[in-house]
C-alpha cells in the first residue's frame, strides 16, 4: 500500500477536464519505449524505475495550453487512466507528452512553464562554459516534479567517435552529466555528482535514442535524510545536427513509488518532428542572445 504524502498533489478536486484518445502513432512510441525499459530495468540488479528521486528550486511563470490524451497508468497507479497532454516546440522540433490528471483520484497536476521554448543560442545554460544549455522547462511545484529539455553537443572527452552507431547509453549518458552542472567544477566531478542506475538503447523512426535513470545528490552531505537529499531522474537523449537532445524528468527520492512510472511514460514519448520553417538548429547565430 502506497502512502501519499502531504506534499504530494494526488489529492480530490473539483476541477474535471474532458478525456480525448491519445493519437496512435503517439501511442506506439510510447509503448515501444516503455517496453524496452521494463525489460532492461528486469535484468538490472540495481535500483529500477520502481525506486527512489531529488530536487531543484526554481521560481515558475505562465501556464501551457495542453491537448488532453489518455494513457494507462503502471506500476502503483496501474489502476488508473492518467490524462496527458501533448507539448510540441517549433523552434527546436520536438514534442512529448506530460501528465495532467489522474481522474480515479480526482487529482490535477499544477504545470507552469519556467522557461518557455526558446532557440540554444538564448537559451540559459547549465555549466559555466554554457555548452548545455535548457530550452524549455516545466514544473509543478506542489508535487515537485521538473521535466526540462536541454541541448549541447556531445563532451568530446567521453564521446570520440562521430560515429553514433557506436555510442553506448552510459556513454551518453557521462557526456550530458559531464555537462550539467552550475557548479565551477572538472566534468569529473560533475559526473561524481550523479549516479547512473541503468542505461540501454531505443530506436524510432530509425534514429537512436539512448535512454537513462540516476540519482543527482543534491547537497554534499551525508547526515541528511537519503529520501530528502537526493533527486531521481529519467531521461532521453537523441542527436540531431551534432548536437544531444534531451528530456529529463525529475522528483524528489521518496516520490518516485508514485510518480516515477507516469514521468517514465512521458520520457518515453519524447521524440524530434520534421523541422518546419520555425525550426532553428543549435550552430545558426549562435551569438544571437535574443
Amino acid at each position: 500500500m502506497v502512502l501519499l504524502s502531504p506534499s504530494l498533489s494526488l489529492f480530490p478536486s473539483n476541477h474535471v477536464l474532458p478525456p480525448n484518445i491519445l493519437p496512435r502513432e503517439q501511442s506506439r512510441i510510447v509503448m515501444q519505449q516503455l517496453n524496452k525499459w521494463q525489460i532492461s530495468s528486469s535484468g538490472n540488479s540495481k535500483p529500477s524505475l520502481q525506486d527512489g528521486f531529488c530536487r531543484r528550486e526554481l521560481l515558475l511563470f505562465g501556464i501551457s495550453a495542453p491537448v488532453l490524451l489518455v494513457l494507462p497508468a503502471s506500476g502503483s497507479l496501474a489502476e488508473e487512466d492518467l490524462k496527458m497532454a501533448s507539448f510540441v516546440d517549433d523552434i527546436n522540433s520536438y514534442s512529448y507528452l506530460y501528465p495532467t490528471e489522474l481522474p480515479s483520484k480526482k487529482a490535477l497536476f499544477k504545470w507552469v512553464e519556467s522557461r518557455k521554448p526558446e532557440r540554444y543560442s538564448s537559451a540559459a545554460p547549465l555549466s559555466p562554459d554554457a555548452r548545455l544549455r535548457i530550452v524549455s522547462e516545466r514544473v509543478d511545484i506542489v508535487d515537485n516534479l521538473i521535466i526540462s529539455i536541454s541541448i549541447g553537443p556531445p563532451n568530446s572527452k567521453i564521446i570520440k567517435s562521430q560515429d553514433k552507431s557506436t555510442w553506448t547509453a552510459k556513454d551518453v549518458a557521462d557526456s550530458v552529466l559531464a555537462d550539467k552542472s552550475a557548479l565551477r567544477v572538472t566534468s569529473t566531478q560533475r559526473q561524481a555528482e550523479s549516479q547512473v542506475l541503468d542505461a540501454h538503447t531505443g530506436e524510432i523512426d530509425g534514429q537512436p535514442y539512448w535512454y537513462y535513470e540516476y540519482l543527482v545528490r543534491k547537497a554534499p552531505t551525508k547526515t541528511a535524510d537519503e529520501s530528502t537529499n537526493y533527486r531521481h531522474y529519467v531521461a532521453s537523449t537523441t542527436e540531431r545536427d551534432g548536437y544531444l537532445y534531451s528530456i529529463n524528468a525529475s522528483t524528489l527520492n521518496k516520490q518516485w513509488n508514485i510518480v516515477g512510472p507516469i514521468l517514465q511514460k512521458t520520457v518515453a514519448s519524447f521524440h524530434l518532428l520534421p523541422p518546419t520553417e520555425n525550426y532553428v538548429p543549435p550552430f545558426k547565430d549562435p551569438w544571437r542572445f535574443w
